[in-house]
């Protein structure tokens, strides 16, 4: 079975299957604190069953994902797809865990400004780190080439390649 694993996913070596089991380990405490804030006041069985429920649809929606990207991604073997989704992970929720100080270090608060415009201005921060922690996990999970071209293309859907090429 974990030959059958690690043949689909074009796993060659053992240290490579730390990004699977990473992956499964992320969504299964990603869907079990959303089962927990969706069930808080009920019975921790009623939150586990939903965190399963949760999880494998999680895990379909993924390998849907991933079936339908891996031929627009250049990546050199499959389990890569797996380590570039945990990047995307990570950078999503760290641009709002660094941007959420950011804006209150600069006294911006929905009490001291419209919350439209504070949403809109916290949005924008949030994407401006995003653009700079995308590289940064990337580098740092062995796939800076990939989000650097990911990076400029997206730069460029924004206006702003004349600052690339």
């Amino acid at each position: 079975m974990l030959d059958d694993f690690k043949t689909k996913w074009e796993i060659h070596e053992n240290w490579q299957l730390m990004f699977p089991i990473l992956g499964l380990l992320g969504l299964g405490f990603s869907t079990f604190r959303l089962a927990l804030a969706l069930t808080s006041s009920y019975n921790i069985l009623f939150t586990i069953l939903l965190a399963l429920i949760l999880f494998f649809a999680l895990i379909k929606f993924t390998l849907f994902l991933i079936k339908k990207l891996e031929h627009k991604w250049i990546v050199d073997q499959r389990w890569e797809m797996i380590r570039i989704f945990i990047v995307f992970a990570i950078t999503g929720s760290s641009s709002m865990f660094v941007g959420r100080p950011f804006i209150a270090f600069l006294g911006i608060t929905k009490e001291n400004l419209n919350p439209i415009l504070y949403w809109v201005l916290f949005i924008i921060i949030g994407l401006i780190f995003y653009q700079i922690l995308l590289v940064l996990f990337g580098w740092l999970f062995g796939q800076f080439k990939f989000f650097w071209e990911f990076e400029k293309k997206m730069l460029r859907r924004f206006g702003l390649g004349k600052f690339i090429d």
